[in-house]
């Protein structure tokens, strides 16, 4: 069991995240009789998971509702489905968007790189 320094460490988060998750209902640690968080590798996997939704711009709101649907148990497999379903449309979309852009500023490298030395 991690406390949650050691857990913001290995995850590269800040322990004030980890704070926000529980605060949002994200992720529930487990509670030492003083009250201090513990984190097990159940928690670690989930929350990598978790961190990757978000730096795939999933809204907190969504991480929240799946985590919801998680806890419920497995009658909510359909719903958690289809919420990763539109994120994964979501996130084709924006590779789309980024490399329409990587693209375009290719040309303009180019085009610089031309002018620079002819």
């Amino acid at each position: 069991m991690l406390t949650i320094g050691e857990t913001a460490e290995l995850l590269g988060i800040s322990a004030h995240t980890l704070r926000y998750y529980e605060k949002e209902q994200i992720v529930v640690p487990h509670r030492e009789p003083g009250g201090d968080r513990r984190y097990d590798e159940s928690h670690i996997g989930w929350l990598k998971f978790v961190i990757k939704l978000k730096e795939t711009q999933m809204p907190i709101a969504a991480i929240r509702k799946y985590a919801a649907l998680a806890a419920e148990g497995d009658h909510t497999s359909e719903d958690r489905l289809n919420l990763l379903a539109e994120h994964k449309r979501s996130i084709r979309a924006q590779l789309e968007t980024l490399q329409a852009a990587d693209e375009m500023l290719e040309r303009k490298i180019a085009g610089y790189r031309t002018f620079i030395h002819s």
